[in-house]
């Protein structure tokens, strides 16, 4: 039996490690190329009314994609598939994907003409601070008007992917953001040029003309990335059709699931909206917060979002065949992943948030003070990212488990404490727009502790874990002292080229101190890691 029990845990840890890393380095080109898309816009337009409006109107459409194309739809519609593609057959599977796009074209067609209709109020509502500023809160409204119809696009892309992933089929889907990122910045700066024309190409003064192209071009690239995605659905045996049966049993399970995990898989975007109303009082915070939180994201993507993408199809079989102790295999060792990856990358980008800050964003219109009031919103959300990932990683468990209202309770007590938070350090303590990244990464903490004890409950979850957390410790603080001490005794340079080079030097080297201190102390997780790397045709395969 034993036997037994570990030959499962190391194909389940072999199968997850290698399907992490093909989405995971899908990820990164996702992340990557959503990087160079922020820095285009902060170069162009720098911190302040032009950059606070776009990202003030891109907001709503921005948190609907993430609850639907990162969580509730996706993560809903993926577990209900599976288990019905694994007990039912193929047949009644693709009968449902054929219900779910009919519904979602009907309902997703009514939410986006409802923002364009409301946009005043939505703006007037999520970015009260506007109004402070002469013009800011009209080009918000108008801007939402022409993003608002991205969220139809993303919302159908977020089906095919939630279909391809429970099929195994990952790295495309996971690629598909990064045709959205490609896509939006050649046609958005193309048309900037077009609707703004400059007279130094080179040294251009872009006024808010060129907002209009953005915007269109973040438009057509939601397009580009469900457009992506369609051969390879056909190619998996999806033939279109329309089907309105509103009482079909399966459609109402993913309702079912989806509709408490609206709320459940919204707390960092909803809490991150609510930063926002906050920070729309103060003239380039959201600017500042955005491209904080953007550089948050990128191992948020590439090691949370990953892991879970891969974890809740197998969690979802496991739980269909009654292979609770399977479940538990994967479910633990996918949060040792987790920790094992986010750890370090947190701990590296609160020590060098500055320099990162920086090289990525200090050009054009983007001046230093922007990038200290970012770097310290960066260092403050960095608390927070093992949190982040975590949440991702835990939440589709409970909707695999079919306890959706777990998560839902956890996040609904943490929007509250959220609202406090805020208030506090905002205002009694007077941090600005750190203590609102601060209180974000603080509820984060808490909202994945509260996960942690509540499905320990339900799944066994008892391991090695005291030798574990000491190693992973004892090598993330090695690395903390390196990259420290390293970019201390390197002297800066006013030349980006040195600054790159002295930067991806102290990463490099302090990655190397991590992953030598992990292999000394024996983790298996950098063994796992490095045999991923060793096996790229095995990989590309899963």
């Amino acid at each position: 039996m034993d036997n037994l029990s570990t030959s499962t845990d190391q194909q389940i840890r072999g199968q997850t490690t290698r399907r992490v890393g093909v989405v995971g380095l899908a990820i990164v080109g996702s992340r990557i190329f959503g990087l160079v898309r922020e820095q285009v816009l902060a170069a162009m337009f720098g911190a302040g009314k032009l950059l606070d409006a776009f990202y003030g109107a891109f907001r709503i459409p921005n948190l609907l994609r993430d609850l639907l194309a990162e969580g509730a739809l996706s993560t809903a519609f993926t577990t209900v598939f599976t288990q019905v593609h694994e007990k039912e057959g193929s047949e009644r599977a693709w009968r449902l994907v054929r219900l779910m796009f009919s519904l979602m074209i009907v309902f997703m067609g009514a939410i986006t003409l409802l923002g364009i209709l409301a946009a005043p109020l939505i703006i007037s509502l999520t970015n009260a601070g506007f109004h402070a500023v002469e013009g800011k809160w009209e080009l918000t409204v108008a801007l939402t008007r022409i993003l608002f119809p991205f969220i139809f696009f993303v919302s159908i892309a977020a089906v095919v992917m939630g279909i391809l992933n429970a099929r195994h089929v990952f790295a495309l889907p996971a690629s598909a953001s990064t045709v959205f990122n490609i896509v939006s910045v050649i046609t958005g700066v193309t048309l900037a040029y077009l609707f703004d024309p400059q007279e130094n190409w080179l040294k251009p003064h872009f006024t808010e003309k060129a907002l209009y192209g953005i915007s269109l071009g973040v438009l057509i690239g939601g397009i580009a990335q469900l457009l992506i995605q369609l051969p390879s659905l056909w190619k998996q045996g999806f033939r279109a059709g329309w089907i309105w049966d509103l009482k079909d049993r399966h459609l109402r399970e993913v309702l079912r699931l989806m509709l408490p995990s609206v709320i459940s898989g919204s707390a960092v975007q909803v809490n991150v909206l609510v930063n926002g109303v906050f920070a729309s009082m103060i003239n380039g915070g959201i600017s500042w917060l955005n491209c904080a939180f953007r550089l948050m994201q990128f191992p948020i993507g590439v090691f949370g979002v990953a892991i879970a993408t891969v974890t809740l199809p197998a969690v979802s079989i496991l739980k269909a065949r009654g292979d609770m102790q399977g479940f538990s295999h994967a479910l633990i060792h996918a949060i040792r992943l987790t920790l094992f990856l986010t750890l370090p990358a947190a701990t590296g980008l609160a020590v060098l948030a500055y320099p990162i800050i920086q090289v990525i964003y200090e050009h054009g219109r983007f001046l230093s003070n922007d990038t200290l009031a970012t770097s310290q919103a960066l260092q403050a959300y960095a608390l927070g990212l093992v949190g982040y990932s975590l949440i991702k990683v835990l939440t589709p468990c409970f909707y695999a488990l079919g306890e959706a209202k777990a998560p839902l309770r956890v996040s609904l007590w943490g929007m509250g404490i959220n609202l406090i938070l805020n208030s506090v350090f905002f205002y009694a303590l007077g941090w600005g727009h750190i203590g609102l990244a601060f209180s974000t990464s603080m509820l984060a903490l808490i909202n994945s502790a509260q996960l942690l004890v509540m499905i320990s409950r339900r799944v066994h979850l008892f391991s090695s874990w005291g030798r574990f957390l000491c190693s992973l410790f004892f090598s993330t603080l090695m690395m903390a002292l390196t990259a420290w001490v390293a970019i201390g005794l390197w002297p800066g340079s006013d030349s980006l080229f040195e600054q790159a080079l002295r930067l991806l030097s102290v990463i490099l080297l302090a990655t190397v101190v991590f992953f030598f201190c992990a292999f000394l102390t024996r983790m298996q997780e950098a063994k796992e890691f490095f045999s991923f790397l060793k096996r790229p045709k095995i990989a590309s395969k899963s």
